[in-house]
């Protein structure tokens, strides 16, 4: 390990990531408190934990790895997993890489702890190489390497030792006390902490519970995809569902109709809603949690992948101060981080914004929110009747499902308010023989209609693993598509073998031009609107997951699993 002659400080001066004003403060802050400089510097928020890694790295000439490069990789056949034991591998953020004879290279925050160093010399008897990695990236790779997914194995195989419960056909005849008790048993308890620490970590958006006459499946939702995992013995289906219900405040005694619920579990220093729903089939209760969990979306409109062209039109529409802006297409299309990201970008201490919901998945500050409650009268119409009388500058209704809401809704962007929807529409010309299908007069819809946005959801390629592919001529001809090299998916332990990780959006945006809006008066049906769109400059969804393909962001397969020209 040879050192650099200039400091860290001076490192990440001379890359121009600190201020000399900003190096002195966090001197005196460490002769105050005798605390490493580079954790002073990120605490203060100088710099980047990863700003510092670096600059250590620069400065102790050792290597820098992340997951991000897929560097932070141990490998898989060497048995480091019993070089170096999983709770010292917690308690001190090190992670093994691999094993070069008598050489282990081992990532870990501070490689200048030697306390550190000789008790990893001394417990894999092995002399270290150090590496540096960011203690978020460490974190995220030793539960990957030693595995939440381990311990949840271990609950689930734990589940079939337990002692038979009664059978799932005499469950009717269980007392509700037994019910209960089993519920608030250590290992239901634990089936369930693992079974949401696991999804969050996964990236998960929904868990699936399901009942059958043999077996429960258990299903984790990973970028829109349903993937099985272990499921746990039969005979725990109904203390599973109890105690899901017992958090999610519903009533335990009740099997007979479907429930709602939801609860709020902490991971990590960070507070995530689970949204739960129950209902009956004839095998038993399934259940199903979606996570919300807001620190893992954007709403920030610069982030959600938008084409430059289309952001710019977006933006355009909705910093006007009145009109009817739609957001269309299927759920789970991201329609509603859309429009928390719209609604984000336009909020001000000088504005009134109001939205009605069902549900309010995302609370946003600085914005008031109504959840919809039709069992007491609360419904789309009567919130939207009520906030004409809040005196709003901007009101967003969250599904137009009736004429009379759409009639509402249509009318307050004529008069002066700014109202955001959504309809489950295939396209954007579609949006609009739906309203008149539902009853609106072809006029209203012509003239409040600003823009309409139909989106879906693409997974995108994993960076570590994604692999050359060639575009089909016939979309390259067609389309006049550049002859460059795309991407495939292939699959690896990053992105869990499918190819994919995370999702990102294609879009189209048809702005209602005057020429629009006389064929909307007109009742010109949605492929003529299709056709004037795209003259003015519309790019219809599959052409906008081709520019992905051709960006490298995403693959062929997918755009044509998603849409279709």
């Amino acid at each position: 390990m040879r050192k650099s002659k200039l400091k860290l400080g001076e490192i990440l001066i001379k890359q121009g990531l600190l201020t000399q004003s900003q190096l002195e403060e966090a001197l005196r802050l460490q002769k105050r408190h005798g605390r490493p400089i580079g954790d002073i510097l990120t605490e203060n928020n100088f710099v980047s934990e990863k700003d510092v890694c670096d600059a250590l790295a620069r400065q102790l000439d050792i290597p820098f790895v992340s997951l991000k490069d897929g560097s932070l990789v141990p490998s898989q056949e060497q048995g480091l997993e019993k070089l170096i034991p999983d709770m010292f591998a917690r308690q001190h953020l090190v992670l093994p890489i691999a094993k070069h004879g008598n050489l282990l290279s081992v990532a870990l925050f501070n490689p200048l702890d030697l306390l550190v160093i000789d008790n990893l010399k001394r417990i894999a008897v092995c002399e270290i190489a150090p590496l540096i990695a960011t203690r978020a990236d460490l974190r995220e790779a030793i539960d990957k390497f030693y595995g939440k997914k381990e311990m949840l194995k271990e609950a689930v195989e734990q589940s079939y030792t337990i002692e038979e419960g009664i059978p799932i056909e005499a469950e009717e005849k269980t007392s509700l006390e037994d019910v209960v008790s089993k519920a608030e048993e250590a290992p239901v308890i634990k089936l369930v902490n693992l079974l949401l620490i696991q999804a969050i970590k996964e990236r998960a958006s929904d868990i699936h519970i399901e009942p059958f006459k043999q077996k429960i499946n258990v299903r984790f939702r990973i970028d829109g995809i349903l993937y099985p995992i272990a499921p746990p013995s039969q005979h725990l289906l109904p203390a599973l569902i109890s105690r899901i219900k017992i958090l999610s405040k519903m009533d335990i005694a009740e099997k007979r109709l479907p429930q709602d619920g939801g609860f709020t579990v902490k991971v990590e220093d960070r507070s995530i809603d689970i949204r739960s729903s129950v209902i009956p089939t004839i095998f038993g209760e399934k259940a199903v949690l979606r996570i919300l969990d807001k620190g893992a979306v954007s709403f920030e409109l610069d982030k959600l992948g938008f084409s430059a062209d289309d952001l710019k039109k977006i933006k355009d529409a909705i910093i006007r101060p009145y009109g009817l802006i739609f957001i269309t297409g299927p759920t789970g299309s991201g329609k509603s981080t859309t429009l928390y990201a719209a609604l984000n970008f336009i909020k001000s201490p000088n504005k009134n914004i109001i939205t009605i919901e069902d549900p309010v998945e995302y609370n946003i500050e600085g914005i008031n929110q109504v959840q919809v409650k039709p069992q007491i009268g609360l419904t789309f119409a009567n919130g939207l009747r009520s906030f004409l009388r809040q005196d709003p500058d901007v009101m967003m209704v969250g599904e137009v499902r009736d004429i009379e809401t759409a009639e509402i809704s249509i009318r307050a962007g004529l008069t002066g308010h700014l109202v955001f929807s959504t309809l489950h529409t295939n396209d954007a010309p579609s949006a609009v023989t739906r309203l008149i299908d539902i009853g609106v007069e072809p006029y209203l819809v012509a003239s409040g209609l600003i823009v309409i946005m139909a989106q879906r959801l693409v997974r995108k390629l994993c960076l570590s693993c994604k692999e050359p592919a060639e575009l089909p001529p016939e979309l390259i001809k067609k389309y006049n598509l550049p002859k460059k090299q795309v991407f495939k998916a292939k699959g690896c332990q990053q992105c869990h073998n499918t190819g994919y990780s995370g999702r990102t959006i294609i879009t189209e945006v048809m702005m209602v031009s005057a020429k629009l809006r006389e064929m909307i008066a007109n009742k010109e049906n949605a492929a003529q609107l299709r056709k004037q769109a795209e003259e003015e400059g519309m790019v219809s969804l599959f052409k906008c997951g081709l520019e992905k393909v051709v960006n490298g962001v995403t693959s062929v397969q997918e755009v044509l699993s998603i849409v279709f020209e």
